[in-house]
């Protein structure tokens, strides 16, 4: 991908990634180092749950869309400092072998009064699973240069 700033970007411009799989041995390891809840770590018990089943930890579904999004790299090289994440919603609960597929939009471009060589831009993620159903959304604020030849 082409390096992009802050003066290249549109707000409505939108990209999708390609679907990643989450499996039942990647869930369980993750839930064991970071969620260990019994929806996420026990079979049984998740079984017997309120899911009906075994479930991804939202933490392991958004740490997957972190990783998505650094190796689409939609901007290419270029270097960005994520500020905030809002309204982070996790919607309906990810299961081994659900392929999810995340869909951003820029919802919003700001060039920054103090510092005009930089500035913010705000997108819109939703992720889905292989029925078009959303699971996760959340608005993500990151910084940027606003050109090339500028460092965070």
């Amino acid at each position: 991908m082409t390096d992009r700033y802050l003066d290249d970007l549109v707000v409505g411009e939108t990209w999708t990634g390609q679907p990643f799989v989450l499996t039942q041995a990647e869930i369980l390891d993750f839930a064991r180092a970071y969620d260990p809840q019994p929806m996420h770590v026990d079979l049984d018990a998740a079984s017997a749950g309120r899911f009906g089943g075994l479930i991804a930890s939202g933490w392991h579904v958004a740490s997957r869309v972190m990783r998505e999004y650094v190796d689409a790299a939609p901007f290419g090289a270029t270097s960005m400092l994520g500020i905030r994440i809002d309204e982070l919603t996790w919607l309906k609960p990810v299961r081994p072998g659900d392929a999810l597929t995340v869909h951003r939009e820029i919802v919003e471009v700001t060039r920054s009064r103090s510092k005009p060589d930089r500035g913010t831009i705000r997108t819109f993620t939703r992720v889905t699973n292989q029925h078009a159903e959303p699971v996760l959304t959340f608005f993500n604020l990151i910084q940027m240069p606003a050109h090339a030849g500028v460092s965070l």
